[in-house]
C-alpha cells in the first residue's frame, strides 16, 4: 500500500493523471482499471478518474512496494546550474505569478533554444527559492508571447490555478492590453474583426479577405484599439486583444495599412536599427478585478522619445 498527501502545487490535477505521473512506467489501462476497482482511493473513498485532487487529499494506492518502485520514475535531483534565474516578477503568491518578459526571449523552449527561455528562468527562480519541489506539477504559462514581444506572462504555480487561468482565457473573461507603435497616423478608437489563417510553413498569419475562404482552419479574430499619441509619422496605440490568435495584432494592423514599426515580416520598416515589432503586453485584468501592469522596455521608450511621443500617465506609464 502506497500513500501520498497532495501538496498545494499539485492541487487541481485529475486523479488518473496524478497516478499516471506517480507511475509513468505502469500501463495506463491498468491505472484506469485500478481506479475503477477501488484500488486507488482518496481520503479512504473511491473516486472517479477525473476527480480533481485538492491540497491535503490523501491518496492511497493498493499496490505492493516492489511493483510501485518498478513503475515509478527514479528520483533525480533537478539541477539548474547555468540557467538564469533573474526575472522581473510583477506579482507572486502561492498560486499565481506574473513576470515581465523581455523582448528577444522565447516563452518556451523550441528547436532553436532549450535552456534560456522565460519558463526555464521561472523554474530556476522558483527552484532557488525552494519552491519547485513537486514531482507531479511544474509551474506553466497560461499565455505565450512571441520572442520579440515583451510584457506580461501569466504563470500558474499550481495545477488548479493554471486550469483557472486557461478557463478565463478560453471564455474571454480575462482582459489583455498591449501597447505598440504603428506606422502612420491613427486616430480615435476602433475594432478590427477579420478572420485569420496560419501558414505554419512560412510562420505567417494571413488575413482572410471578403466573406471568408472556406478554409476549415480559418479563425475569427477581433482586435480593439485606442490611439494614444502621434508623432513624426508614428502612432502609439493601446490594443485590447479580444481573441488570442498567433500574430493577430501584427496581422490586423498590417491589414488596415498601419504595420507595426520594425515589423519587417508584416510590412513594417526598420527604424534606427529596430528590426522587430515594438509590441508590449502591458496590462492584464483578471475577472476578480485585480489589475497588473508592466512598463515597456527601454528600447520601446527610446523610440517614443525620438518620435516625440509621451507614454501617457495613467494609461501606460511615465517616461
Amino acid at each position: 500500500m502506497i500513500t501520498r498527501t497532495v501538496t498545494p502545487s499539485e492541487s487541481g490535477k485529475r486523479l488518473h493523471r496524478y497516478v499516471r505521473n506517480l507511475m509513468p512506467n505502469y500501463p495506463l489501462g491498468q491505472i484506469y482499471k485500478m481506479i475503477d476497482q477501488g484500488k486507488v482511493k482518496v481520503n479512504g473513498k473511491r473516486k472517479k478518474q477525473n476527480y480533481e485532487m485538492a491540497a491535503g487529499d490523501e491518496l492511497t494506492i493498493f499496490i505492493d512496494d516492489e511493483t510501485f518502485k518498478q513503475s515509478s520514475r527514479a528520483e533525480k535531483k533537478v539541477k539548474y546550474s547555468g540557467i538564469r534565474s533573474d526575472i522581473d516578477v510583477v506579482y507572486e503568491d502561492d498560486e499565481l505569478m506574473l513576470v515581465n518578459k523581455p523582448a528577444g526571449l522565447l516563452t518556451h523552449p523550441d528547436q532553436t533554444e532549450q535552456k534560456d527561455t522565460m519558463i526555464t528562468r521561472v523554474h530556476a527562480y522558483l527552484y532557488k527559492k525552494g519552491l519547485l519541489d513537486s514531482h507531479l506539477f511544474s509551474p506553466a504559462t497560461a499565455n505565450r508571447l512571441d520572442r520579440n514581444t515583451s510584457g506580461l506572462i501569466l504563470i500558474g504555480k499550481t495545477a488548479g490555478m493554471l486550469h483557472q487561468l486557461n478557463q478565463w482565457i478560453q471564455k474571454r473573461e480575462l482582459e489583455k492590453y498591449y501597447v505598440t507603435v504603428v506606422e502612420g497616423k491613427v486616430t480615435g478608437n476602433g475594432t478590427i474583426t477579420r478572420a485569420l489563417v496560419r501558414d505554419e510553413g512560412r510562420n505567417r498569419t494571413i488575413v482572410v479577405s471578403g466573406g471568408g475562404s472556406g478554409n476549415s482552419e480559418e479563425k475569427e479574430a477581433t482586435t480593439r484599439y485606442q490611439a494614444l499619441e502621434y508623432g513624426q509619422g508614428y502612432t502609439l496605440v493601446e490594443v485590447e486583444l479580444v481573441s488570442g490568435r498567433t500574430h493577430q495584432i501584427r496581422t490586423h494592423f498590417q491589414s488596415i495599412g498601419h504595420p507595426l514599426l520594425g515589423d519587417i515580416k508584416y510590412g513594417g520598416k526598420a527604424v534606427n536599427g529596430v528590426n522587430h515589432q515594438l509590441l508590449h503586453a502591458w496590462k492584464i485584468v483578471l475577472p476578480d478585478g485585480r489589475t497588473f501592469t508592466a512598463q515597456p522596455p527601454s528600447l520601446f521608450r527610446k523610440v517614443l522619445r525620438q518620435a516625440g511621443i509621451r507614454l501617457l500617465t495613467g494609461a501606460v506609464g511615465e517616461n
